[in-house]
């Protein structure tokens, strides 16, 4: 199954993000061997900067360099598609300022709650940064179940056992991109939250 083919926005009505940044995963991968998804907040601005275009991209580099600080030995975004790790944005369209509107996010996550429901085989779920938690929790309040993650500080919040779709979501810190790194404590707590996740698959 190739991801891009399967999940599309249609009439692009969001007003703040860049629709000719648009991007979903480009990759070919069988659905029921992806055990955790990890969700961060929105496309680069440079399509070559995207998880899956290729070990140069920012997103790739950083997101491998997290997984290495949990100890798990990858060296590409492809590997940790074979471990079962699957790597997508929240907003599928680049950003036209620092944030993005929380009716963005709504719209967004409609696309992403298509994405989602092709993985049945998901044991855990990371929810990288605010863009991603908002995301997730409206996916889940249109499902009836809830609010995933409760408001909150990120630091406060992470470690506790929260739920989507019956399975343990982690809420943690951007990892994908040049804000990589900033806070070597940030660092710290999101290889922590990967390694929680992977302690589950392994």
């Amino acid at each position: 199954m190739k991801i891009s083919q399967c999940i599309v926005c249609v009439n692009f009505p969001c007003q703040d993000v860049k629709h000719n940044r648009y991007v979903v995963p480009d990759v070919e991968l069988d659905p029921e061997k992806i055990k955790i998804v990890l969700i961060s907040e929105a496309a680069p601005n440079d399509p070559a900067d995207y998880y899956y275009a290729g070990e140069r991209a920012s997103y790739a580099q950083t997101t491998v360099q997290a997984f290495n600080d949990a100890d798990l030995a990858v060296s590409s975004a492809q590997e940790l598609l074979e471990w079962g790790v699957y790597l997508t944005t929240a907003v599928k369209c680049g950003k036209t300022g620092y944030g993005i509107e929380t009716a963005t996010v709504n719209e967004c996550s409609v696309i992403l709650e298509h994405e989602l429901a092709m993985f049945t085989g998901v044991q855990a779920y990371l929810l990288m940064g605010d863009v991603a938690i908002k995301a997730v929790n409206a996916i889940a309040r249109r499902q009836g179940q809830g609010r995933v993650i409760p408001a909150g500080s990120t630091y406060k919040i992470r470690g506790g056992d929260f739920r989507f779709n019956e399975k343990p979501a982690f809420p943690s810190y951007l990892q994908a991109g040049p804000s990589f790194g900033i806070e070597k404590s940030k660092r710290m707590m999101i290889a922590e939250d990967i390694a929680a996740a992977l302690r589950l698959i392994q």
